[in-house]
C-alpha cells in the first residue's frame, strides 16, 4: 500500500502542523508530532495498531488511548485523514486551508492518492445542500486501479 499523500517533504509537513497548531492555540506535542510523523514516513495508510507498533520503538510505554487521542486530534485539525474503507489513516498533503477528502485507492497495490478537486467539492456541497442534508464530514473514496496497475494489467 502506498500512500501518495506524503510524498510531500515530511519536515516541510511538520513545519507546518507546528505553524497551523500555534496559530490555532493547539499544542502539537511530541507524542501527536510523532504520531504524524509516522503517518508522512510511512509511505501506506495505518491503522491505529499498527502506528501504535511503530510508536513503541521511541516510546515503549505507548498504549492505544495514545495514538487514539493524537490520532483524534490530529483529524480535528485537518492534519491527516481516515480512509474508511480501510480502517486506516494518512497525513494531509494540503495543510494550508479547509478542503473535502477525495481518495483514489488502488485495490491492486493499495497506493492511496489524495485528491483535491474544487469542482466535485462544489457540486458535492451544492446536492448536499439541495437536499437540506447537513454533512459533519465530506469524504469520497474511489476504489480501482491506478495507472501503474492498469498499465501492468494491459501488458
Amino acid at each position: 500500500m502506498k500512500a501518495d499523500s506524503c510524498s510531500t517533504d515530511c519536515g516541510k509537513i511538520l513545519r507546518v502542523a507546528e505553524q497551523l497548531c500555534e496559530g490555532r492555540g493547539a499544542r502539537l506535542t511530541p507524542q501527536r508530532r510523532q504520531v504524524l510523523e509516522i503517518l508522512c514516513t510511512s509511505g501506506e495508510p495505518l491503522g491505529a495498531y499498527d502506528i501504535l507498533e511503530l510508536l513503541k520503538s521511541g516510546v515503549p510505554t505507548a498504549k492505544p488511548p495514545t495514538v487514539y487521542r493524537a490520532l483524534e486530534f490530529l483529524l480535528e485539525h485537518g492534519l491527516v485523514h481516515r480512509i474508511e474503507s480501510l480502517n486506516a489513516y494518512v497525513g494531509c498533503v494540503h495543510l494550508d486551508h479547509p478542503h473535502s477528502s477525495q481518495f483514489l485507492i488502488c485495490r491492486d497495490c493499495g497506493e492511496v492518492r489524495e485528491l483535491e478537486s474544487r469542482s466535485v467539492e462544489r457540486t458535492l456541497g451544492s446536492a448536499v445542500k439541495e437536499c437540506g442534508f447537513k454533512a459533519d464530514s465530506r469524504v469520497i473514496e474511489v476504489t480501482g486501479r491506478c495507472q501503474r496497475c492498469s498499465q501492468r494489467g494491459q501488458a
